[in-house]
């Protein structure tokens, strides 16, 4: 039976659709758990303190305490304050990306050569996080859930490659404080394996 916590059901399953995104509370204690129903599909992911938005998730802090690029089982999500905001529980598939930005307009014209370019994670963030007076300036580097991205440790170089998740797989966060989270169904074809699939997520 699902119940009501500050406004988000618990204990059913959220589909976000292909190429969009959305945000919620979590409250500290819960977990949220991301699944791709499809398999090979990317999840963009925001933290903010709910108490005080200008606390975010940090790529730098959490790579440097956990002291290497790939987190799973057991690392800490923290914020730029060093804070601790989630930790990542149950991990299926055990490779995610926390180096690259949210994909863009600029990303697609960039990258893609697209003359009219989709908004991209950086839109759907912006759109979904408008209503917590989250603004474009405060969005950073996101936790992207399921993105496969192979780094030559010689040279530096970067390859976005499909995600290694299989239909069904799933990552569990637990949340250390109150937070607003942000997720998306990302809109990178590099990232998806050249397809556009949902995300779903189940609050506990």
């Amino acid at each position: 039976m699902s119940i009501s916590i500050q406004g988000t059901e618990t204990g059913i399953v959220h589909t976000i659709t292909p190429r969009t995104g959305v945000a919620f509370r979590l409250a500290k204690g819960q977990t949220l758990t991301v699944i791709d129903p499809e398999g090979q599909q990317v999840s963009d992911m925001l933290a903010y303190n709910a108490r005080d938005t200008n606390e975010v998730i940090s790529s730098g802090r959490s790579i440097d305490y956990a002291s290497r690029l790939f987190l799973t089982t057991g690392d800490i999500l923290y914020s730029n304050r060093s804070n601790p905001m989630l930790v990542i529980g149950e991990d299926q598939v055990g490779r995610h990306d926390f180096t690259l930005t949210p994909c863009s307009k600029d990303t697609f014209r960039i990258i893609y050569g697209d003359e009219t370019p989709h908004h991209g994670c950086q839109g759907n963030l912006e759109m979904a996080l408008a209503p917590y007076g989250i603004g474009p300036d405060q969005i950073p580097i996101a936790f992207n859930v399921f993105m496969h991205v192979d780094t030559n440790g010689e040279t530096g170089e970067i390859r976005v490659l499909p995600p290694l998740s299989k239909a069904g797989d799933l990552t569990r966060f637990e949340a250390q404080m109150d937070l607003i989270i942000a997720l998306t169904a990302c809109s990178a074809g590099q990232s998806n394996n050249f397809t556009y699939k949902p995300i779903q997520y189940r609050i506990d």
